[in-house]
């Protein structure tokens, strides 16, 4: 199976969750030990990765992001936004 990019990322979603953690005050460690404690095993770097794009984010650590962040998996994947858009 071939990965493809989307602009250059391999996920739409980390920019989201790159802006939501910093609004929120939250250091990626942190965010990495608060995913840990909520059973997914990732670290800092991980979540680096997902945030720049360089990583793909998949369904279930979208689902534990979103826990997390007190946001929903739409608002990562930016649906509503897209919806807005279309709207126009």
């Amino acid at each position: 199976m071939k990965i493809c990019r989307y602009e250059g990322r391999y996920n739409i979603s980390g920019e989201r969750v790159r802006r939501i953690r910093r609004e929120n005050g939250i250091s990626q460690e942190k965010l990495a030990i608060k995913l840990q404690l909520a059973g997914l095993n990732i670290t800092q770097k991980t979540i680096s990765r997902m945030e720049t794009g360089k990583r793909i984010i998949t369904d279930y650590e979208l689902s534990f992001l979103a826990d997390v962040l007190n946001v929903t998996v739409y608002d990562l994947l930016g649906i509503q936004e897209r919806a807005e858009q279309m709207d126009l």
